[in-house]
């Protein structure tokens, strides 16, 4: 029988590195794992803590929107949603119309610019028209309008940019809105209000005419997708499954040297019985 000394066990070096290597790997792939587990995690703390704000504030009392003086500290964070009230006259112009998709289907948002009685621009999405509908005049002399406080959308749509010169509206960017329509931008909101009500003054309700079917207002969705508890279980099973995966690649490591170690191993001269 022939044997194999030490030195010829230099064969089996490529094995130990392929181990070693798929080992660090593993042990990366289930800190990155874990990271993302824990990501999720405050990304969940992160969303209920919004949801909380934004329910608080859509059953709130309105309020006046930011003035003028405070657009520059106006952000998402802190005024996104907030129930606001406010006074003025919409600025005769025609229909401006954002791209939208509700649970009526496909249509329209009918934007339309308010001027309060301070000069202040603010655009009101007075409501949901479909396709195939026009948002209706545009209601004449001093108006109230209830509704949300959104912020500006200057980014455009999924893949697709705002096309102000052809009058193609794929988000409700307000100041580029303004633009387009000759309106001074230095005086207009960086916000715009969802509109659940528009009411017209006591001097004008009795001239007003049957309410249009369309524009369809308070339709702001205000549900937001919860999916990170699914998420950091995920990625977290995704960890087990590698660590698992890690701890079969020790147990046959054990193996293998176990039996490099039994009487049919390795011999007390380092040499390995070859038949």
């Amino acid at each position: 029988m022939k044997a194999l000394t030490a030195r010829d066990s230099t064969h089996d070096r490529p094995r130990s590195t392929w181990t070693i290597a798929l080992a660090t790997v593993l042990a990366l792939a289930f800190a990155g794992f874990v990271a993302l587990g824990v990501w999720q995690l405050q990304r969940m703390a992160w969303k209920h803590a919004l949801i909380a704000r934004v329910d608080a504030r859509v059953h709130a009392e309105p309020v006046a929107p930011p003035a003028r003086r405070d657009w520059a500290r106006v952000s998402d964070a802190r005024d996104g949603y907030r129930r606001v009230a406010l006074t003025g006259r919409f600025i005769a112009m025609p229909e401006m119309r954002a791209q939208a998709v509700t649970e009526l289907g496909a249509g329209h948002w009918s934007m339309a610019a308010l001027q309060t009685d301070q000069g202040d621009i603010v655009w009101v999405n007075r409501g949901f028209v479909p396709l195939d509908a026009t948002g209706g005049a545009l209601p004449e002399g001093l108006v109230k309008v209830t509704g949300l406080l959104r912020m500006s959308e200057p980014v455009g749509g999924f893949l697709r940019r705002n096309d102000p010169a052809n009058g193609r509206w794929y988000s409700r960017d307000v100041v580029a809105m303004a633009a387009s329509q000759g309106l001074s931008v230095a005086s207009t909101a960086p916000y715009f209000v969802d509109a659940a009500a528009v009411t017209a003054s006591v001097q004008q309700r009795g001239r007003e005419a049957a309410p249009a079917p369309w524009p369809r207002a308070g339709m702001t969705v205000v549900r937001f997708r919860d999916p990170h508890l699914t998420y950091a279980l995920t990625w977290f099973g995704m960890a087990l499954l590698t660590a698992f995966a890690a701890w079969r690649l020790v147990v046959s490591g054990r193996r293998l040297r176990q039996d490099r170690g039994d009487p049919g191993g390795f011999d007390h001269a380092g040499a390995i019985p070859q038949g």
